[in-house]
């Protein structure tokens, strides 16, 4: 890693910290989904090149190639860990070919004044994403959020010496608790996975399930569950705007500072 890019890192965690300080609760946020809608069109093109990927790698028809990427998002969390341990594919290969992004202006959908309402959120700020870098800076760039995360997380950066790990893998949460040393009863997870919510709020942390960015059907046409607030979801959103409005009620001040 350069210096220049270890200075970068803190200078950015440096202004990060100055919006609220240190105090307050700490914001775990996923990209896709949370903080765009990445459904309308990022989604539907990366989920093509997936599946389209399978078909040349494995040789498997569309059809199967399409449910083998649809199983290993639901069972591990991510397509590459399935592939990885079943298939012992290139990941770094993977990663690139299937994240290649179209001109933002065109796919690109937030909510209006995203920047605003990030810099209005009470206490620090760190990416959390399953997504790859090369992915994941240029979507946080183009909604004017970076200078917002003290802390980028990279599927990347979840990797260690026993290989690659991905949401909700419980070794890489604690990983990362330690190193930022975070408590997980100030510690909250914002997200549109449910399962990823459901599997990582064991540690004590708590949930936001963020639901507007949501499709109807996902890309196999299976229902999307949008409904009802299960009991390992704290706070539940269609919005950050609506997460914003709460937090400056009574009520949702108490319920972030545990009291």
């Amino acid at each position: 890693m350069s210096s220049s890019h270890v200075l970068s890192r803190r200078r950015r965690a440096h202004l990060a910290r100055s919006e609220h300080g240190t105090r307050g609760p700490v914001w775990l946020f996923d990209l896709d989904n949370t903080l765009h809608r990445a459904s309308h069109a990022i989604f539907p093109r990366i989920n093509r090149a997936m599946t389209a990927y399978i078909v040349e790698k494995l040789g498997l028809p569309h059809d199967e190639a399409n449910l083998l990427r649809s199983t290993y998002t639901e069972r591990y969390g991510a397509v590459l860990l399935g592939l990885i341990r079943h298939h012992a594919i290139d990941p770094h290969e993977f990663l690139a070919q299937v994240h290649e992004l179209p001109p933002l202006a065109e796919v690109l959908r937030a909510e209006r004044g995203i920047a605003r309402l990030m810099a209005g959120l009470p206490g620090r700020k760190i990416l959390l994403t399953n997504a790859p870098a090369h992915y994941a800076m240029p979507i946080v760039e183009a909604l004017g959020i970076g200078r917002h995360f003290e802390r980028f997380v990279s599927i990347e950066d979840m990797a260690d010496r026993r290989g690659w790990r991905a949401k909700p893998d419980p070794t890489m949460l604690r990983r990362l608790l330690v190193r930022e040393g975070l408590t997980p009863s100030n510690t909250w997870l914002v997200e549109d996975t449910r399962s990823h919510l459901k599997h990582l709020r064991h540690f004590g942390i708590k949930t936001v399930w963020i639901t507007g960015h949501l499709p109807v059907r996902n890309s196999l046409g299976k229902v999307m569950a949008r409904s009802g607030r299960p009991h390992f979801v704290d706070i539940k959103v269609q919005s950050l705007r609506e997460l914003r409005a709460y937090l400056a009620t009574g009520a949702g001040a108490r319920h972030v500072r545990g009291k």
